[in-house]
């Protein structure tokens, strides 16, 4: 396991949102690049949704770097993965497979240092980090909003920090993929390998989706894996530095309100 460093105290440049404009594929003819077994699930006609159910259910079980290869194979550039820069076990898998792969990574102006410091560390790997930033800085939305929205209506905050800002970065690709688990929380229990994402009408793909807390650990630790400094502090999940306490697993986000998830997994 590799601590990443703190965010150097100069501003990082800003990394242009989106990546080279890819040219959109005029049918959906690279449905029929699969494996045989799985190509004799679907056609053309079906479209992107059939495609995500069928493969969710044919990769169930499958090793993760298949599902990121398979992805890969079946998206090219126009598939992307996320990362909240807890650990770089998604990107580093990631980067195996395909180097030079995006990271979109949401910086919502309420990090931790070590948040920070993580990203700086991971844009030195082989990917391309992309930094997504809200449309209102924290300073403009205090003053149209008031100032610790996140106290007030911490749905609405996250809406505009993190989700319209997501939706936003994947406007340009098929399919995106994040290291959400089963064993999380309640809501992401039924979470598929593979599956379709009605909100932003893309693939979904959840390589860990299986993995327990141990797997993940394991995997870190086999191939010393950039991780969170904060991980080793305390806190079991890391996310906005308001909102995150130390806990175990995801119990110390947004400690004592009625909220589980930010909406990006919902």
């Amino acid at each position: 396991m590799t601590i990443a460093p703190l965010a150097p105290t100069d501003t990082a440049p800003l990394v242009p949102l989106f990546p080279a404009p890819v040219a959109a594929p005029s049918s959906l003819s690279f449905l029929h690049d699969d494996a045989s077994t799985l190509h004799e699930l679907y056609d053309a006609s079906d479209g992107l949704a059939h495609l995500a159910a069928h493969a969710g259910a044919a990769l169930e079980g499958a090793d993760p770097r298949d599902v990121i290869r398979w992805a890969v194979e079946r998206f090219g550039s126009r598939f992307a993965i996320t990362s909240s820069m807890a650990d770089a076990a998604l990107v580093h898998l990631a980067s195996t497979v395909a180097p030079g792969i995006t990271v979109l990574f949401l910086d919502t102006g309420y990090h931790f240092a070590e948040t920070l410091g993580t990203a700086e560390a991971v844009a030195a790997m082989p990917v391309n980090l992309v930094r997504v930033r809200p449309h209102l800085s924290v300073t403009a939305q205090d003053e149209a909003f008031g100032p610790d929205l996140y106290l007030r209506d911490p749905d609405l905050c996250c809406a505009m920090r993190k989700v319209a800002p997501l939706a936003k970065a994947l406007a340009p690709y098929l399919a995106w993929g994040s290291g959400i688990r089963r064993d999380e929380t309640v809501s992401r229990a039924a979470v598929g390998v593979v599956e379709w994402d009605d909100r932003h009408q893309m693939v979904k793909v959840n390589p860990f989706a299986a993995w327990t807390q141990d797997d993940l650990d394991r995997y870190i630790a086999e191939h010393d894996v950039l991780v969170n400094p904060l991980l080793s502090e305390g806190y079991g999940s890391i996310g906005c530095a308001p909102c995150t306490r130390r806990g175990e697993g995801r119990d110390g986000r947004w400690l004592g309100m009625p909220k589980v998830e930010c909406g990006l997994h919902l």
